[in-house]
């Protein structure tokens, strides 16, 4: 799998979590990864389970129900540099601040390899840090060239 320049939006200005999902799910929708009733299981997967993952970023992905609307195996990534909140709003939890957002879609499970080795290279903050900064679509996907092979 192999992350495309078009699956990538940098410098966005993203009120809540919710918004955050939603345009992540829809570069996932415009890449022919997901029908556009994916982008409503990944908020639903969301209420259900966090999808925060701790240094600042969050890994939003489609429920069990939600599987039957991939077409392909496929990831997006928003940048938002200023940051967007992702706790609960009903938890008195500390704030969790996500700065990038990676849209996840997997057929027969292909998202659980994607997932664990985003969270590896995630779990050093300055990759994290360097995701955020990028300037360009290239410059991300050559930080994550090895995620996903």
């Amino acid at each position: 799998m192999k992350l495309e320049t078009s699956m990538i939006k940098l410098n966005q200005d993203v009120p809540t979590r919710e918004q955050a999902i939603r345009m992540a799910g829809q570069l996932l929708v415009d890449g022919g990864c997901v029908e556009p009733e994916y982008i409503d299981s990944m908020i639903a997967r969301n209420e259900d389970v966090s999808t925060y993952m701790g240094n600042f970023i969050a890994i939003p992905h489609g429920t069990d129900d939600g599987k039957k609307f991939i077409k392909k195996t496929g990831i997006s990534v928003v940048q938002i540099p200023m940051g967007v909140d992702f706790s609960d709003p009903n938890d008195d939890g500390a704030e969790q601040l996500v700065t990038v957002v990676f849209g996840i879609a997997g057929l027969n499970n292909e998202h659980l390899n994607i997932l664990s080795q985003i969270a590896i290279f995630c779990s050093d903050v300055s990759n994290v840090a360097k995701l955020a900064d990028a300037q360009s679509p290239q410059e991300v996907i050559d930080l994550l060239k090895n995620v996903g092979e």
